[in-house]
């Protein structure tokens, strides 16, 4: 495995590969690998002749008060991730790699990005398709994997895929969960222990409403209210949004007659967390 830290590497690397005629799998990350991360990996090394990991902390997609100069990072703990689950090169570039001085370009999106994470981080996504954009022009893959965890985002990518004419296929990878039910993150080191337990009110209270989807109920208001009133049984939690939107144009869905995400952020302390599921009929 490689780890290389300029576009000008990985752009010649790449097009040896593929004068090869080999596959390229991606999964770009912000570092800080978990089980989750493994998954995108291990699903790329399966589908592709050759992955690459790239690990860069984008500071176009934090906010001002955001947690860019905390964002936890620990490259030779990634490295060892990559290597044991057979990624090929790591793209490890530090920010005057990817945004010269002179930098003023943006890909930016509007309705999908409106709603859930968009409208308390309203920067977010802009940052998020400019720094994917910018990856997948030097990267060139064939195939990119991107976490359902991160619904919106996973959303956002295939459109702007779909409208830039991107000649890359998205592929989503389901939720990796610890044993007790929490969504893996990066950010989850930021709990202790008291808030550690807190946050399962997150997945429990997923799972209450994905029964009650079961049983029949299609109201929104209904569910919604549900997952409301069990948080709110947490001290330590407090709720961003909680909203069930159509799982492709993450619009609000009044009365569930489709396929839907039902997602959720919440604050556990001074630590946000997202969540969700998709249900179908």
């Amino acid at each position: 495995m490689q780890v290389v830290k300029t576009i000008k590497e990985v752009r010649e690397i790449v097009k040896q590969w593929k004068k090869q005629g080999l596959s390229i799998g991606f999964v770009p990350t912000m570092g800080y690998l978990h089980e989750g991360h493994e998954s995108l990996i291990t699903n790329a090394v399966s589908e592709n002749d050759r992955v690459v990991v790239s690990i860069f902390v984008n500071p176009l997609q934090f906010g001002p008060t955001e947690d860019l100069s905390s964002y936890p990072r620990d490259f030779e703990h990634d490295s060892k991730i990559c290597q044991n689950n057979g990624a090929n090169l790591i793209f490890h570039p530090e920010p005057s790699e990817m945004y010269s001085e002179d930098f003023c370009s943006f890909v930016d999106m509007t309705g999908l990005t409106e709603g859930l994470c968009g409208k308390s981080r309203p920067i977010h996504f802009r940052g998020v398709c400019t720094v994917v954009s910018k990856l997948f022009n030097i990267v060139h893959p064939d195939k990119a994997y991107f976490g359902q965890k991160d619904a919106q985002q996973l959303a956002v990518i295939k459109q702007m895929v779909k409208d830039l004419n991107v000649d890359i296929e998205i592929i989503g990878c389901p939720i990796v969960r610890e044993e007790d039910g929490l969504a893996k993150s990066s950010r989850n080191t930021y709990l202790n222990k008291e808030e550690r337990k807190a946050a399962l009110i997150l997945n429990k209270s997923l799972k209450e409403v994905y029964e009650l989807l079961l049983d029949g109920e299609r109201n929104s208001e209904v569910i919604i209210k549900s997952i409301m009133e069990n948080i709110n049984t947490e001290s330590l939690a407090k709720v961003d949004y909680v909203e069930i939107v159509d799982n492709i144009s993450m619009k609000k869905v009044n009365i569930i007659e489709k396929p839907v995400l039902v997602a959720m952020a919440v604050y556990i302390g001074k630590t946000r967390l997202i969540d969700n599921f998709i249900f179908e009929l």
